[in-house]
């Protein structure tokens, strides 16, 4: 079988990835020379902890075992079973933690609730004033800004894989073939468009103007090297009002009685934090959903970000030396973990996980390649 693959993000190279594994060739087309999207712009969280029951739960924990199997076969991934803290400073935040820990999925999870003392013997660099933390065992990391190209070459080094950057695919040519813009036709068994925020142009025209998945822009930043192990990722509890897994009455009376800071209220944010291969720190992020979306990043988040990571850590944060904004596709149902559909005979659409991208893209493409019947 001949798959070809538009798109080299990570959901992409994740279809890729399962049509070489099981023996059929493959030629990806990306219109830049790399991808440079949603795929890169990310913390490189395998994030499980806060993922909705059911479903979405499922998938989240079969990729997380796929990205295991990965790492061991591509080192250069960085993966590494982290797990995370949440530090907690209030009596509602712990009781939100509590009600998580009695979930009927919640040892799949790994979740236990930590005294201060404890997570700080898990985590030595969050010397900051908490009182207690929720700890997700299964919780895992990969390194975003080079995962796809360590993939690939992986994939090169198969025989059966060919990367085409620097090519737009402009139109369906046939059954399972598609046109680029250098007017080359790639013809095959089945085509994948794993085309990330791109949702215009000739997403549109294959699967029309109600497509049911929205775009959300978000804000990051990088900072220069800790200086010491940050041995776990970190979020705060404005992540139990952004996540599924911890929606309770708990969290119902810390929304009511403990209101979110108005600078992340308004920008709809959350900490989540990830130490980098080079010892600096992924920190975010905000969401943006109205369009159409600024051009420019605003200083305010930022600024709350620092206040709350500094508070965690009770040292100063390092320079900052990266800001950057990024887009991702989302089913507007955000109980769907990913939205796929046939749009032409042989051509499938594959889009719209959201800030799932990242941790679910390998059980994503697994289920494609089990429907396809690869």
């Amino acid at each position: 079988m001949r798959v070809i693959v538009v798109g080299a993000g990570v959901v992409g190279t994740m279809h890729a990835w399962h049509a070489v594994s099981r023996g059929h060739e493959v030629v990806q087309i990306e219109r830049e020379s790399e991808a440079r999207g949603a795929s890169l712009r990310n913390f490189g969280q395998i994030w499980v902890s806060g993922r909705a029951g059911g479903d979405e739960l499922e998938t989240a924990l079969r990729a997380r075992e796929l990205w295991e199997e990965v790492g061991r076969r591509v080192p250069g991934l960085g993966f590494r079973a982290c797990g995370s803290l949440t530090p907690l400073r209030t009596a509602r935040e712990v009781a939100v933690a509590e009600a998580a820990l009695v979930r009927p999925d919640a040892a799949a999870r790994g979740y236990k609730l930590l005294t201060a003392a404890e997570a700080r013997a898990l985590n030595p660099a969050l010397r900051g004033a908490y009182i207690a933390a929720l700890w997700c065992e299964r919780d895992a990391a990969v390194e975003p800004r080079t995962a796809q190209l360590a993939l690939k070459q992986e994939l090169l080094d198969s025989g059966r894989y060919t990367y085409l950057g620097g090519r737009e695919v402009r139109d369906v040519a046939g059954t399972a073939s598609v046109r680029d813009d250098h007017g080359d036709v790639h013809a095959g068994d089945a085509v994948i468009l794993a085309t990330g925020a791109w949702l215009g142009g000739l997403v549109r025209e294959l699967a029309g103007p109600e497509l049911p998945v929205r775009r959300v822009r978000l804000q990051m930043m990088q900072t220069d090297p800790l200086g010491e192990p940050l041995t776990t990722s970190v979020a705060d509890a404005d992540s139990f009002r952004y996540y599924p897994a911890y929606r309770s009455e708990a969290l119902d009376a810390l929304n009511t009685g403990q209101p979110q800071d108005p600078v992340a209220a308004e920008h709809r944010m959350q900490l989540l934090m990830v130490q980098r291969g080079d010892g600096g720190l992924t920190i975010g992020d905000t969401h943006e959903y109205e369009h159409p979306f600024a051009f420019d990043t605003v200083e305010e988040p930022y600024e709350h970000l620092v206040r709350v990571v500094e508070s965690f850590l009770g040292r100063p944060l390092p320079r900052i030396r990266h800001r950057w904004a990024g887009v991702y596709a989302q089913c507007a149902d955000t109980s769907r973990v990913v939205h796929r559909q046939q749009v032409r005979d042989g051509v499938w659409l594959v889009t719209g996980p959201g800030g799932r991208g990242m941790t679910c893209s390998p059980a994503i493409a697994e289920t494609t390649a089990d429907q396809l019947g690869w």
